[in-house]
């Protein structure tokens, strides 16, 4: 009978667990990093975001998916809230980043590069996702846009925002964080696994590779680096980060160079030493197709 009744136990708290677990999964929160006394990283759902917060607002880097905007807002309340808002930067396009817009954009200017601007006025779809997205409303689309860079002084920081082109996108923008040594790179870098270069949207593998090489002229061991996603990096994760970049082109392009066909190449894949990088979300298989789109 003790048996019975201690296996009976057993099972209340494992379905308890379960149904812990699941209701977890069900309101999804964003894991708060301090990186100094007024700069923190959000990660949620989608692309990692930044907050800047001090007596002239705050101002935040991207937005997350949709459905990640009451999260969001509660992430929000220790820094003054949603209303505090002043200034949001859009890195690029994707829904990952700027569909937050839509709940946020009512709070404050958008910030981004021209093109998202473009982007986000009109349909578009990234075919490997099967994701359609259709035009925002007007208050959700950057109203503040610039060519090549433009730069914002706000709570004692000097905040550079530089478009890098043709990289992830065409509408790229990699933000420095001059005072803290806090560099955002929006999906420029995705920590320790094959990133998505949407093609379609103007990206490249080699243009991002470039990109990234400049961005690592620029900072030093102790930045600390908020890729678009995974976790907080460093100077050395960004350089392994372009080291894949340029090892897995090189070895994508050699096979190329021998006529061999797409499905050949993927069929014999890539050296074992990138096998770690497909913890992300792509496979080899994926990753091979984006660096042949590339090239």
């Amino acid at each position: 009978m003790k048996r019975i009744n201690l296996l009976f136990l057993s099972l209340i708290i494992c379905s308890a667990q379960v149904q812990a677990e699941s209701h977890h999964k069900q309101t999804p929160e964003f894991r708060p990093t301090k990186l100094s006394s007024n700069i923190w990283m959000l990660q949620g759902k989608g692309g990692n975001i930044a907050v800047l917060k001090g007596r002239q607002g705050i101002l935040m880097i991207d937005t997350d998916y949709q459905v990640m905007s009451p999260a969001l807002k509660r992430a929000l309340k220790p820094f003054g809230g949603e209303d505090k808002l002043t200034y949001i930067i859009n890195t690029h396009w994707h829904g990952d980043h700027t569909q937050g817009n839509k709940t946020f954009g009512k709070h404050a200017s958008i910030v981004a590069h021209d093109n998202v601007r473009t982007r986000l006025l009109s349909k578009q779809e990234v075919k490997l996702f099967k994701m359609v997205s259709n035009p925002y409303p007007r208050y959700a689309v950057p109203s503040i846009t610039y060519d090549k860079s433009m730069r914002l002084y706000m709570n004692g920081e000097k905040v550079n925002i530089v478009h890098y082109s043709n990289g992830h996108t065409d509408g790229d923008s990699i933000v420095f964080f001059e005072k803290a040594n806090v560099v955002h790179m929006g999906d420029h870098h995705f920590s320790g696994f094959f990133p998505f270069v949407d093609v379609e949207s103007g990206g490249n593998v080699l243009n991002m590779a470039a990109n990234v090489k400049k961005v690592l002229a620029l900072i030093d061991d102790k930045t600390q680096v908020i890729p678009g996603h995974g976790p907080l990096s460093n100077k050395a994760d960004l350089q392994a980060f372009y080291d894949m970049l340029i090892g897995t082109s090189n070895e994508v392009r050699a096979m190329k160079d021998k006529n061999m066909p797409l499905a050949e190449i993927k069929k014999a894949g890539l050296s074992e030493k990138w096998k770690d990088w497909t913890d992300g979300f792509l496979s080899t298989e994926v990753w091979i197709g984006i660096v042949y789109s590339s090239l």
